[in-house]
């Protein structure tokens, strides 16, 4: 406890009795009696023989018990293990490397390294760190083709992780970074450390081919990653229909069925090859293991097929289509729970193009907006 807030009255004798009160703060200093604290209490690491000098080789981590000014900043050395000169100890307890380690002349180093906090008397600890050398890269990194689809209203696309690259290597202890080359970096990020994809705002309708390698500090590997951006009309809102999923998680229909699916769809619905199958979104049905995907089929000459149209087309090849995935429902109104009698059901569709929904796989990443429907009865 740093600290004390008193109150304290002074009441006389009289009648009736007066009294005053005064608050009366007492700070406790604290005084150095608590020395840095190494998590963990010794360390291991491991560096590839040939890395370049200045290389990272571990993060030190030192918490101290005392109030700021008796802890950190902390100062670190090398007390022994160290007379070659081999490693370096920054003032952030970073451990690298100052000389390019070979496998063939020693396989472990042994550093006793001391952390001294900031208090008067300073305080010490002490912690082994056990570093081995090990050979180097030998196995290609190897990643997986990744295809992002993202459906947005027009020009209103706001920008997120769209998806992540996946990438294995052979080589235990090989790090993966991964780099895109600079002419596509005004649309598109990649986090070098966890292979995640980034858009900016505002995408164009189209298709995108990104530059994406991952590397493992020796080979570097080119990874194909393909963007499609489909930009929604106003008009598909109007003419969608919705296919109910029965037992299938969003995850699950994107990386195992919906290119499967989408290809029996279109078989389905499709009156002209010219015609255009448009999936504007998926979303999970509130409280149930169900799954919407919504969508809306476009003539060639730009005009749009009604629903009823489609439901038709859809329930008689309904059997085809549960051939690849349980169908529940096939909705064009979702009016269930409505008592609307001798009244007319009427939906609106709207859709929150700032509210995104990424489903993404290892082959295929599928970003969409949330949809929402709006029911009432009508004379």
């Amino acid at each position: 406890i740093s600290g004390y807030s008193l109150v304290i009255q002074a009441r006389d004798s009289g009648t009736p009795p007066l009294s005053s009160s005064v608050t009366v703060n007492v700070d406790i200093s604290d005084v150095n009696d608590n020395s840095p604290v190494f998590t963990p209490a010794n360390y291991t690491a491991v560096i590839q023989e040939n890395k370049p000098v200045g290389t990272s080789i571990l993060q030190l981590v030192v918490t101290d018990k005392d109030s700021f000014h008796n802890g950190p900043p902390f100062t670190f050395t090398i007390l022994t293990g160290n007379e070659e000169e081999e490693f370096t100890l920054d003032p952030h307890g970073i451990l690298r490397s100052a000389v390019i380690f070979k496998h063939m002349v020693a396989t472990e180093y042994v550093l006793c390294v001391q952390a001294k906090d900031s208090g008067k008397p300073q305080q010490v600890s002490h912690t082994y760190i056990q570093v081995r050398v090990i050979e180097e890269s030998i196995h290609k990194p190897t990643a997986i083709p990744l295809e992002i689809f993202i459906v947005t209203m027009e020009d209103d696309f706001p920008g997120g992780v769209i998806g992540k690259i996946h990438a294995t290597d052979q080589d235990v202890y090989d790090v993966l970074t991964y780099t895109l080359k600079s002419e596509q970096k005004s649309l598109f990020k990649v986090n070098s450390h966890d292979g995640k994809i980034i858009a900016l705002g505002g995408l164009d309708n189209g298709k995108y081919v990104l530059n994406v390698s991952v590397s493992d500090g020796r080979f570097q590997v080119p990874i194909d990653v393909v963007v499609h951006v489909e930009q929604l009309l106003q008009e598909m809102l109007q003419n969608t229909v919705t296919i109910r999923f029965e037992n299938v998680s969003p995850e699950d229909f994107v990386g195992l069925h919906m290119h499967g699916f989408r290809r029996t769809l279109r078989n389905a619905v499709l009156s002209q090859k010219q015609d255009s199958l448009h999936i504007i979104s998926i979303q999970p049905v509130a409280g149930s293991n169900q799954l919407d995907m919504l969508f809306a089929v476009q003539m060639h000459n730009g005009g749009f097929y009604k629903p009823a149209y489609l439901i038709q087309k859809l329930t008689n090849a309904r059997r085809h289509l549960e051939n690849v995935i349980r169908i529940s429902a096939i909705l064009e109104k979702n009016c269930s729970g409505l008592a609307c009698q001798e009244q007319h059901c009427e939906q609106s569709l709207s859709i929150d193009s700032h509210s995104l929904m990424t489903y993404s796989t290892a082959r295929i990443s599928f970003v969409c907006p949330r949809f929402y429907r709006n029911v009432r009865c009508m004379c």
